[in-house]
């Protein structure tokens, strides 16, 4: 039961974090609407003959891509609360590595998604489509996109050893992926090494599952979507685990040598 406690009230200090500092909030939402409007925008005024909205096509990639990184964002943070802030407590109390892992893991999952939410409600305005029942759909596809955001930040810092390795290294793992995942660019013909490496991206599973759910019953549908969803579920599901398992593991090994 205390351990059950523990993980509750470490993802609810995430969340109260998020809840006290709303420019937060707001400042993540910037560079998603950015690509969205500048970049989607640009995109269909270039290419407007294309088989589907480009503008809508940037908006479902952006969407996942901004749940996926906050959720990674959030858990590699620890490293800097276990340097600097009074979260310091937290890895000297009676309680276990693997409920700080999986407190983490809730507690970014929940700050990750009021900013997809945002996001959602702004696509009523942006022109992409967007309608109630397709929001509603895409809930537990936003759901899924945070917690394997939240898998992959644990296993990139259970093998960072500070604050600024995390900064030097974790934008190098994760660029690639906006376009390795095809957050704003078509990859239904990329080269066999591009597609091997974008094959390896969490991210691009995440971002097929949300336009596969979005883009259910169009037209569209087969242009935009690389796998059916029981794939991506399935792969999402296998990376999930692994990386929670590994990265824990490792991450509660790299804790009892300190």
């Amino acid at each position: 039961m205390r351990q059950i406690n523990a993980i509750l009230a470490i993802a609810q200090r995430d969340f109260m974090k998020l809840l006290r500092d709303p420019a937060r909030l707001v400042s993540s939402l910037i560079f998603p609407l950015i690509f969205i409007t500048v970049l989607g925008g640009s995109l269909q005024a270039s290419f407007g003959d294309a088989d589907f909205n480009l503008l809508t096509f940037t908006f479902t990639g952006v969407l996942a891509q901004t749940l996926f990184q906050s959720a990674a964002s959030g858990v590699i943070s620890l490293i800097a609360d276990r340097e600097e802030d009074f979260s310091q407590e937290i890895f000297i109390s009676p309680i276990s590595r693997y409920s700080i892992i999986l407190g983490k893991t809730v507690g970014e999952t929940m700050v990750a998604l009021p900013q997809g939410l945002a996001l959602v409600l702004l696509s009523f305005v942006l022109g992409v489509g967007m309608t109630i029942p397709r929001a509603l759909a895409l809930f537990p596809v936003a759901l899924l996109a945070c917690l394997l955001g939240a898998g992959f930040g644990v296993i990139v810092l259970s093998n960072l050893r500070n604050q600024r390795s995390a900064n030097q290294v974790f934008p190098f793992l994760l660029l690639p992926q906006f376009f390795l995942a095809g957050v704003f660019n078509p990859i239904t013909n990329l080269p066999p090494v591009l597609n091997f490496f974008s094959s390896l991206a969490p991210m691009r599973y995440a971002v097929d599952l949300m336009r596969s759910t979005y883009y259910f019953g169009k037209p569209e549908y087969s242009k935009v979507v690389l796998l059916s969803p029981v794939t991506n579920l399935v792969v999402m599901a296998a990376m999930f685990l692994a990386f929670l398992g590994i990265g824990t593991a490792m991450f509660v090994r790299k804790e009892r040598n300190r």
